[in-house]
């Protein structure tokens, strides 16, 4: 079980996932292990005057994409710790 379990962690840590702001004018692409490998912006989005705005959707959607790593994590290894809290894990 602990070789399962380490090989669904390893394959989560490469899974893409990805969070959108905006309507989908930002997106930006996190690893399962929470590392940002992209950010996209939609060239009418780039304003500056409102940077503060930029900002924001960036956050957004950075927040949006580690909010569905965690979900995938919780997912995936809550099968092989049925309710454990193993800290770093989830």
């Amino acid at each position: 079980m602990q070789k399962e379990m380490a090989e669904a962690q390893a394959e989560l840590e490469v899974t893409l996932f990805e969070g959108t702001a905006g309507g989908g004018v930002v997106k930006v692409t996190v690893t399962g292990a929470k590392m940002v490998t992209n950010v996209e912006l939609a060239e009418d989005v780039v304003d500056p005057e409102d940077i503060e705005m930029l900002q924001d959707l960036i956050l957004t959607a950075t927040n949006e994409a580690i909010k569905k790593v965690e979900e995938q994590t919780a997912k995936t290894m809550g099968k092989y710790t049925s309710g454990m809290n193993i800290p770093g894990l989830m």
